[in-house]
């Protein structure tokens, strides 16, 4: 296994990790120990995410393993962490942002296997690449938010952990809907470009071809004869 694909691995193998922080009494969040912690992983698993795809390209290791692992580690993690944020902060993150930001992963990745069948691919679009940054924030914020509201910075001024996270839920789900909208835009419109070749094609093949001729029977010779 090379460099990138191990990098991948190790997302993939942080996912249970930030869920027993998240779920576990063993981290308090008295001093915002759970929290901090949490946050810290998610942001370091995040950021393997750039990390592999550039090495792998650096490198000329792209893989069909790296292929399939990297995407499946995204979203595992994502949906992981929208699952777990459900109980964690349930204000914040209700059932049913959980269901459309993983509903949403579910449906690119449907739609990215369907391409794959049908012989071409669907890359990821800036806007699904801003989407991952502001679940990002939106993960971490959420989590901070279980602690602080507030975070003081210098005198009377203060981050407000509290609407940043807010905001970020509801811009996050914002984006997730127009870039699924988008992806399947785009699917679409490939899928009805291969259609119409497809129909040319036929259409071309069916006028190519030539009847073949059919001969006529040859008529019958019968004597008739004739006695008295």
């Amino acid at each position: 296994m090379n460099l990138p694909n191990s990098i991948t691995l190790i997302r993939i193998l942080s996912i249970p990790l930030l869920i027993w922080i998240l779920s576990s009494d063993r981290f308090s969040s008295t001093n915002g120990e759970k929290e901090l912690l949490s946050s810290i992983l998610f942001i370091g698993a995040s950021m393997t995410d750039g990390i592999d795809g550039y090495l792998a390209r650096k490198r000329g290791q792209i893989t069909p393993m790296g292929i399939l692992l990297d995407p499946l580690a995204d979203k595992l993690l994502i949906a992981a962490a929208f699952v777990v944020l459900v109980q964690f902060n349930p204000v914040l993150v209700p059932a049913w942002v959980a269901i459309v930001v993983i509903g949403r992963e579910f449906l690119v990745s449907g739609l990215r296997s369907i391409a794959a069948a049908e012989g071409f691919t669907i890359e990821a679009s800036e806007l699904g690449k801003f989407k991952m940054v502001v679940q990002i924030v939106a993960v971490v914020a959420v989590i901070l938010d279980h602690r602080w509201r507030e975070w003081p910075v210098y005198g009377y001024y203060v981050f407000p952990i509290h609407w940043i996270a807010h905001t970020a839920i509801w811009f996050m789900v914002c984006v997730s809907l127009v870039s699924a909208v988008d992806y399947f835009v785009g699917f679409w419109s490939k899928i009805e470009r291969r259609v119409e070749k497809r129909r040319r094609r036929a259409f071309i093949l069916s006028r190519r071809r030539k009847p073949v001729p059919v001969p006529a029977p040859a008529p019958a010779n019968r004597d008739v004869a004739t006695t008295s």
